[in-house]
């Protein structure tokens, strides 16, 4: 993986912006409704047996006063196990993820919000987790506008099923989000995204880090690292989940 991740990003690194600059100028203000998809497959046959695939869905709509978000993101693999005669695959990893946030904007960079999470894991801790939350929000930019820092906090409520016990638990919770992009090139991008849920039954954290790179207006290679913790599993489980994927980035305008 990590072999095909590194040429992944040299061959996208040496790619020419071919973003119409001139559109872009003749374009007076930005579309409301924005949006982007990412996908990943990735299959394996030999000495080893696997295959995965992985994809996320955005859509965001923002005016003078409004600003609203969907997200869906899903991931479900399928390796061989010890044992294995070579006849089939076993899954081992099915999970999906829906978020939704709505946000009233109180000056040009402030904004009151409220969001909602919902993730379903066949192999996680909690077999679902779902969050209500509400907060204020605040963006900053630099002077330039390459760097873009959005930071959220506020209280919400959740609710899980234990996948050890089949127990529902409800708590309380303190939400936060911190939202980073950089742009360090006309077409390559360093984005950050870092979520906090934490109660008194479980913190949890999840951090996307990725590294964009435009091959045109709409097409982008996407190198990411997404790291997710837990801080209450089973003896049988580990607190903390890596995944690194490389996908095919496209762009609604």
């Amino acid at each position: 993986m990590s072999r095909i991740l590194t040429a992944a990003v040299l061959l996208a690194l040496a790619a020419p912006s071919v973003a119409d600059e001139a559109g872009q100028a003749g374009e007076a203000d930005a579309p409301r409704w924005t949006g982007a998809g990412e996908l990943g497959i990735a299959s394996a046959r030999g000495n080893s047996r696997s295959e995965s695939l992985n994809g996320k869905f955005g859509l965001s709509y923002q005016d003078d006063t409004w600003k609203h978000g969907v997200s869906v993101a899903g991931l479900r693999a399928r390796s061989a196990v010890a044992g294995d005669d070579g006849r089939g695959l076993e899954l081992s990893a099915n999970r999906y993820q829906f978020g939704l946030t709505s946000a009233r904007k109180t000056t040009d960079y402030a904004y009151w919000l409220g969001a909602v999470r919902y993730e379903r894991d066949d192999f996680a801790a909690f077999e679902w987790q779902r969050t209500l939350s509400i907060g204020y929000g605040h963006t900053f930019l630099s002077d330039d506008d390459r760097i873009m820092l959005s930071i959220e906090a506020g209280p919400g409520q959740r609710r899980a099923k234990d996948a050890a016990t089949g127990l529902i638990e409800s708590d309380a919770i303190g939400r936060g989000l911190l939202d980073y992009q950089h742009k360090l090139t006309a077409n390559t991008d360093l984005v950050n995204t870092l979520l906090v849920e934490t109660g008194s039954d479980n913190t949890f954290v999840q951090n996307d880090l990725g590294l964009v790179v435009a091959m045109n207006s709409r097409v982008a290679l996407k190198a990411a690292l997404q790291t997710r913790y837990n801080s209450d599993v089973p003896e049988n489980r580990r607190n903390t989940d890596t995944l690194t994927t490389v996908n095919l980035v496209y762009k609604l305008k």
